[in-house]
Order: structure tokens, then C-alpha cells, then sequence
């Protein structure tokens, strides 16, 4: 933990050094400055704003793996858009005289090199953490030690994991060291950590275990339990202590707050108008595409939940073949989309790779039967089927659906009960996490996934 602090400030200071280099080398080749008087004040707007950016795709989370594909188009793409914000507010909402309204080729050239240069400060950075993180350890104590052996191997976390027993009366002696051994090594400093989980909560402890770990946590290590793991690790809520006490926690006081819900419905609409003025042409012309392939019906309509487990319909473009009379599901196949689908028209898949098929929920957002963010809107069959089967499935309706969110970013298409209870950890994280900066964090990386074509079907 001690060397994560330095790491953000190391990228911080990198990020700085790079916008205060390579502007004023851009500017001083198009002479608008000199290295005799470097623009220095100016340049903080241009700095925040890349802040901001990369912060929404986690660009100073020591967790986010920089070296990945993923990563890197996400880097591009908060670059570029911190590039039309800052041209937005140089050229449109700054008083004239600002050194960089003199030169629009400036602040494009500039970001173009900051693009790279950043990410390689954070690769280089990631590298050398990632030999210190191989000497360090996870250690994982208590029962269910199987499951998070198979949750960490699903989600790549890249740190050994040592796992250990609470105490003698933990299960039978299956080769597993006792935790307060372990903590031995730890305080000797025969062993590196960098943190310790419990399956259980302090009350379960040994006293004197409990003891050593609180000692710890002042060197710097610290003890989470398992729920608080999977949120500062993987971003997802576990479901394994969900039950209805678990809705009154700290954490949901902001989804049922007046104020917030009111802005969020007011830039709700603010912009589900400005996408839809800039989609009409898109769906125009896919509605003409649509009924030239087939001659079916352009929208899809369907009855999903909402908010409140208030029922409304949906409309999406349609991309699959019209059901047949009588049919029980949309499509008449099955409940869920399949991979290559036969279903889908050849128009169809290429609408849902790049998610155009959902525009027309805008119009869902307008009636305020949506949010622009939040839960996946389920179709009332499967709600009614998920709620019988999964403790809690209600719990997501506490807000209004998304055509994107938390989920849906994370986590690919889901056809079946299994993905369902993945899908909803993240939707539960989501509805406890709900914020203005984590809606931006989304609206990015759905950005990033739109145009990688990922999560369609």
C-alpha cells in the first residue's frame, strides 16, 4: 500500500511535466512563445482537464493493467477528449487573450504527443510496479478459499495468493497455514503482503489475531473483508452476504436523494436531446434499411421493468427477424440472444455491434421511463423469473435502467442465470457507488466499447 501513493503522484507529476514540455515545444515552433518566457499559468486548464480525463478510465488506479489493448484506446480517447474540451472552453468560453486562442494547431499538436507520452510514463511505471508487486502477497483467510481462487483467476489479479486458516477450529487441517503464523512472517519480514482478506468478518477473529492485524494495518498493510475487496478490486458488490438488512447500508443515501435525482434527470434529458438531434440521420436511415431488408416492422417493442418495478415499453431498432405467430420469447427462439444468432439479419448485427440499435430508447429517456446510465432494462419475463431464482434481484430497481452502465461495460453479454448474478454484483455497485464522476466514467468507456464493438450480440 505504501507504494501506491507514490505511483499516482509519480503519473500526477508525469502528466504535468509532459503538458508543460510539449505545449510549450509546440508553441515555441509555431511562435506564439519563447523557452525565455515558457507559458506557465495558462497551461493549468489544458493539465486539470487531462486529470480528469484520464482519471474516469482509472489512469491513476495502480490496479488498471496500462500494458492492455483495452487501455490503450481508452487513453487515446480521454485524450482526444480532453482535446475538444479544451478547445471548447479556449475558443468559446474564454475571454480573449488567452496565450492559446492564437493557435488551434497548438492545442491538437500538443495533445497528439501527450498521448503517447503519457501512456508510456504509465507503462514504464506499471512495469517496475509489477516486479515489486511479484514479491507481494494476497493472503485470503477462511473458508470458500476454492471460490476466490476461481474468482481471482477470472479476473486476472495479478498477485500471488497465499491462503490461510482463521485458527485450529477453522476446518479440517487441509495444509493451509493458521493466519496468525503467517502474521509472524509478515512482522518479521520473512514475507512481503500487500494485503490480507477475510471471509469472515473481524468478530469471527481470534482476539489475538485480531490484535496483530490492527498492528499491521498501521505498517501498512491492511485487512479487508471480502466485500470490501471486490470493491476496491474489481469494482462489484459479492452476493454471497446479500440480504434485505444489506439495502439500509451506508452507500444508497445518494441514490434517494431529491437533489441529485433532479440534476440527474435534468442532464438526462439535456442529453438524450443532443444525442437524439445528432442520431435522427442514423436512424432515418436505418429504418429505411430495415424495411427494405425484410419489410417488417423498423421498432422493436418490448415490456421491461423500470425503476420501482414500475413496468413501461421499449423501443429499440429492430435487428432480428420478425417472431413467428404465437411465439413465447423475443424472436421465437429462446430467452436469450445467442452467439451468431440465426435470428439476426445481416443489417441487425452490425447494428448491435456498434449499439445504434439503441437509440430509440432515448426517447425511453425523454418519457423518463430510463436513465442515460444505469442498470440493463430487463424484459418482465425474465425479471419475474430472476427474482423467483436470485435473492435480492430486486435491489437493482432501486433506480431507473440504463441504456448503458456499470455492468454492461464490464461484463459481456449475458445468457443465462450464471451471468445474470455477475451482471447484478456490478449493477449493486453501481446503485451503492451512484455519482456524477462514476456516470462520466461510464459514458467514456462506453465510448471505448462502442467503438471496439465490444459486449453486442
Amino acid at each position: 500500500m505504501k507504494a501506491l501513493r507514490p505511483f499516482t503522484t509519480a503519473l500526477i507529476f508525469g502528466d504535468l511535466l509532459s503538458v508543460f514540455v510539449l505545449i510549450n515545444f509546440v508553441a515555441i515552433l509555431r511562435g506564439i512563445t519563447s523557452w525565455h518566457t515558457p507559458l506557465l499559468w495558462p497551461l493549468l486548464v489544458p493539465f486539470l482537464l487531462l486529470l480528469a480525463a484520464l482519471h474516469l478510465i482509472d489512469g491513476y488506479n495502480s490496479r488498471t493493467d496500462f500494458l492492455s489493448a483495452d487501455y490503450l484506446s481508452q487513453h487515446i480517447l480521454a485524450c482526444f477528449a480532453a482535446t475538444i474540451a479544451l478547445l471548447l472552453i479556449t475558443f468559446v468560453f474564454v475571454p480573449a487573450g488567452y496565450p492559446l486562442q492564437q493557435s488551434r494547431a497548438v492545442v491538437g499538436l500538443s495533445f497528439l504527443i501527450i498521448a503517447p507520452a503519457t501512456l508510456l510514463t504509465r507503462r514504464l511505471l506499471h512495469l517496475k510496479l509489477q516486479r515489486r508487486r511479484a514479491k507481494r502477497l494476497v493472503i485470503y483467510a477462511g473458508a470458500d478459499a476454492d471460490v476466490f481462487s476461481v474468482e481471482a483467476t477470472r479476473l486476472q489479479l495479478d498477485r500471488e495468493i497465499r491462503y490461510a486458516r482463521l485458527g485450529p477450529d477453522d476446518g479440517p487441517d487441509d495444509g493451509r497455514p493458521l493466519l496468525g503464523d503467517l502474521i509472524e512472517d509478515i512482522t518479521s519480514g520473512r514475507l512481503g503482503v500487500e494485503a490480507v482478506v477475510l471471509r469472515e468478518t473481524g468478530r469471527s477473529l481470534p482476539p489475538d489475531v485480531s490484535r496483530r492485524l490492527e498492528e499491521l494495518y498501521f505498517e501498512g498493510v491492511p485487512t479487508y473483508t471480502l466485500e470490501l475487496f471486490h470493491q476496491l478490486y474489481w469494482r462489484k458488490i459479492p452476493l454471497y452476504r446479500l440480504n434485505l438488512t444489506w439495502l439500509f447500508q451506508e452507500g444508497f443515501k445518494m441514490a434517494r436523494v431529491p437533489v441529485f435525482n433532479h440534476l440527474k434527470r435534468l442532464s438526462d434529458i439535456a442529453l438524450s436531446l443532443f444525442v437524439l438531434v445528432l442520431g435522427a440521420p442514423f436512424i432515418a436511415a436505418a429504418a429505411i434499411a430495415i424495411k427494405w431488408e425484410d419489410g417488417g416492422s423498423v421498432f422493436f417493442k418490448q415490456l421491461r421493468i423500470g425503476r420501482n418495478r414500475v413496468p413501461f415499453t421499449l423501443y429499440k431498432l429492430r435487428t432480428m427477424r420478425p417472431a413467428p405467430e404465437g411465439a413465447s420469447s423475443p424472436g421465437g427462439g429462446g430467452n436469450y440472444t445467442a452467439k451468431n444468432d440465426s435470428r439476426i439479419t445481416r443489417l441487425g448485427r452490425f447494428l448491435r455491434a456498434s449499439r445504434l440499435d439503441e437509440l430509440p430508447q432515448l426517447w425511453n429517456v425523454l418519457k423518463g421511463d430510463m436513465s442515460m446510465i444505469g442498470p440493463r432494462a430487463e424484459w418482465d419475463v425474465l425479471v419475474a423469473d430472476y427474482e423467483r431464482r436470485i435473492a435480492c434481484y430486486h435491489f437493482r430497481h432501486l433506480v431507473r435502467p440504463g441504456i448503458t452502465g456499470w455492468a454492461q461495460i464490464n461484463y459481456p453479454y449475458g445468457a443465462g442465470i450464471d451471468d445474470t448474478l455477475r451482471k447484478l454484483e456490478y449493477d449493486l455497485y453501481y446503485i451503492r457507488h451512484f455519482s456524477f464522476l462514476l456516470d462520466a466514467a461510464i459514458v467514456l468507456k462506453t465510448v471505448h466499447v462502442m467503438l471496439a464493438g465490444k459486449g453486442g450480440r
